[in-house]
């Protein structure tokens, strides 16, 4: 957390449980995310990462529980205001039709609209300066469907950062890239945790998840099974039970965590 953020919880979760036909894709979630964190949500596929995240950002209406943003609840807030308030950076860009790196990075200014022409200086400077952070003047006129994966991947948490978000919920933004590129964007993510912008990221890799977040929350089949700083949860036994899989665990010449998996483990032996 930086010294100007607040101190505190930014996200509170509480008895989060939702259902699809005769599944429950959550059941009882609760978690609390600090200000200015950026928190690693792991889990292998299935457990509801994305579900949760989806919850919090509203897309998903027909949960049950408590969910606050800042000592709000979400429930309270306008479309407009949500959007204002959390920021969401899909795993695929999906249907960019035909906009150039610079339009699809202005449309994240979509919830300060108040006229019809709604381009303002402050849109422009701040569309301008997020191409600058992002490392994407030089495609700004490029269009966004003939980038590779790891560019797009950036523009995406461009079009994020510039709608000023308290909190912005990032899902699997590494999943197709290659190691250069999972580094690069990981960067990114981490330097606006250091801005105090909250930063949730729902990612498979341990490694990369122990290097770079505050903190983690480890899911299985709809529920909570740890959470905390990576070095205190993150061990063999929790690999094993989560993943299905055997593992060395153990801290680089950084003192980093790294995860080496080994072999799989039969269904009937966790």
């Amino acid at each position: 957390m930086t010294p100007d953020c607040p101190s505190g919880n930014l996200l509170d979760v509480r008895d989060l449980c939702i259902t699809f036909g005769d599944r429950q894709a959550l059941k009882g979630v609760s978690v609390s995310v600090r200000h200015g964190s950026m928190v690693g949500l792991i889990g292998p596929n299935g457990c509801g990462k994305s579900t949760m995240m989806k919850c919090i950002s509203g897309i998903h209406k027909n949960w049950t529980g408590d969910i606050s943003i800042d000592g709000t609840d979400t429930r309270t807030l306008r479309p407009s205001e949500m959007a204002r308030t959390v920021a969401t950076v899909p795993a695929e860009a999906g249907q960019t039709f035909g906009m150039t790196v610079a339009e699809m990075v202005m449309l994240g200014r979509y919830p300060y609209v108040d006229t019809l022409w709604w381009e303002k200086p402050e849109d422009e400077r701040a569309v301008l300066n997020a191409l600058e952070t992002f490392g994407l003047s030089a495609l700004r006129r490029s269009r966004v469907s003939l980038l590779s994966s790891g560019e797009r991947q950036r523009v995406l948490i461009a079009k994020a950062y510039v709608q000023k978000p308290k909190l912005m919920l990032v899902d699997e933004p590494t999943s197709h890239l290659d190691m250069r590129y999972k580094l690069e964007v990981m960067e990114y993510l981490r330097s606006m945790a250091g801005t105090g912008m909250t930063v949730m990221v729902a990612e498979h890799d341990i490694s990369l998840m122990a290097r770079y977040c505050d903190s983690c929350i480890i899911m299985k089949q709809g529920e909570v099974i740890a959470t905390g700083r990576p070095a205190e949860v993150i061990d063999e036994d929790l690999v094993r039970r989560v993943y299905g899989v055997e593992s060395r665990i153990g801290l680089d010449a950084d003192g980093e965590v790294y995860v080496l998996p080994k072999r799989s483990v039969k269904e009937a032996t966790l």
